[in-house]
């Protein structure tokens, strides 16, 4: 995809039909444009005036997924290095980081980055927001360290065993505020489902797990604190972890890990789902997705770093072992709100495999 793509192009990309791969390489990143003799210009190229005029400012706030952490810091240190401007971010779980912009007091963000694009779809639209992009994938895993109990017999044939058993702490993130949280009890009920057929291991071994696992944590950064601290032994995680934390993980099997998005494993992970605070979370494949509210403060601003974070960014998520989309992909339905930087680096579809947009 060229740089600077038209909206023309974008536009005629909508209705595009066809299964595309969810993991791949990122595309590459966009200056933003802009500019006026006479007047104060930044690094961006625009000038103070024309900031001012379109919501663009030397500010800029993130809320994130605490999945996101190590990744957006990255990303802010490579932003500001090319960017005039001041970034602040606030890590959390990604259904309290949207309730803070879509319930009183109603906060201000330029950027929304969630684990799990369903709470932009449902719930940040259509009240505070126009559209929203998803733009990287990733698999639940369970970290541990050379400390943990059992650490030596942990594997993928008899992690739920060690899970299992009373002499071991195992925690997961607050289902009520995290995505983790919903998709750890998920990720146990679907290895007692058959899948083809066959299941992992029975009902028994799958209410031991639910049983025995706490949560000491709203989100999963504060659970990996715990882990170091040796107040866990295992904590329910994501995949990309493993790249950006001192911790080990384990690869589950795809039946359970909700990396798959094919229309089989789509089918299998939806068979289960949570109760969590007033909502019920239906089983899919994990799918990364952000956004600028319509309340943002800088809105141009926020524009301009989700562009850089589907561009020049895309490098960052991976390094930090995230799979990133080939191109972001956007609701059909709402892309005539996607702002020019963003849809220079997006196409706009009805549904992107399984998943309904």
């Amino acid at each position: 995809m060229s740089e600077q793509r038209s909206r023309r192009a974008f536009l005629a990309a909508v209705g595009a039909v066809g299964l595309a791969g969810l993991a791949g390489c990122g595309g590459t990143g966009g200056d933003a444009t802009g500019g006026a003799s006479g007047a104060e210009v930044s690094s961006t190229g625009a000038s103070s005036t024309e900031r001012a005029a379109s919501g663009a400012a030397d500010a800029l706030t993130v809320f994130h997924a605490g999945s996101l952490g190590a990744a957006f810091d990255d990303l802010e240190a490579a932003y500001t290095a090319a960017h005039d401007v001041s970034v602040t971010q606030e890590s959390g779980g990604s259904v309290r980081s949207t309730k803070k912009v879509t319930q009183p007091p109603h906060r201000s963000a330029d950027v929304l980055a969630v684990a799990d694009y369903r709470l932009l779809r449902d719930g940040l639209l259509p009240e505070y927001g126009d559209w929203y992009a998803l733009f990287a994938t990733n698999a639940m895993t369970v970290a541990y360290t050379d400390e943990s109990a059992y650490a030596d017999a942990f594997t993928p044939e008899n992690w739920w065993n060690v899970l299992a058993r009373d002499d071991v702490a195992v925690g997961h993130s607050d289902p009520a505020v995290d995505p983790n949280g919903y998709r750890a009890l998920m990720s146990m009920a679907l290895g007692a489902t058959p899948f083809e057929g066959e299941a992992l291991y029975d009902d028994a071994t799958a209410e031991a797990m639910r049983e025995n696992a706490t949560v000491p944590a709203s989100d999963e950064v504060d659970l990996l604190s715990q882990l170091h601290s040796g107040k866990l032994d295992y904590a329910w995680s994501y995949r990309s972890f493993g790249a950006s934390h001192d911790v080990r993980t384990i690869d589950l099997q795809p039946e359970v890990d909700l990396s798959r998005a094919t229309e089989a494993y789509a089918e299998h992970y939806a068979t289960v789902s949570v109760d969590a605070g007033d909502t019920t979370y239906t089983g899919g494949p994990i799918a990364y997705g952000i956004s600028v509210p319509s309340t943002a403060a800088h809105s141009a601003r926020g524009a301009d770093y989700v562009a850089f974070a589907l561009g020049e960014g895309a490098r960052v998520l991976r390094e930090n072992g995230f799979d990133v989309l080939d191109t972001a992909v956007v609701p059909a339905a709402h892309a005539d709100a996607v702002p020019e930087p963003v849809a220079a680096h997006a196409e706009a579809r009805e549904s992107l495999g399984p998943l309904a947009l």
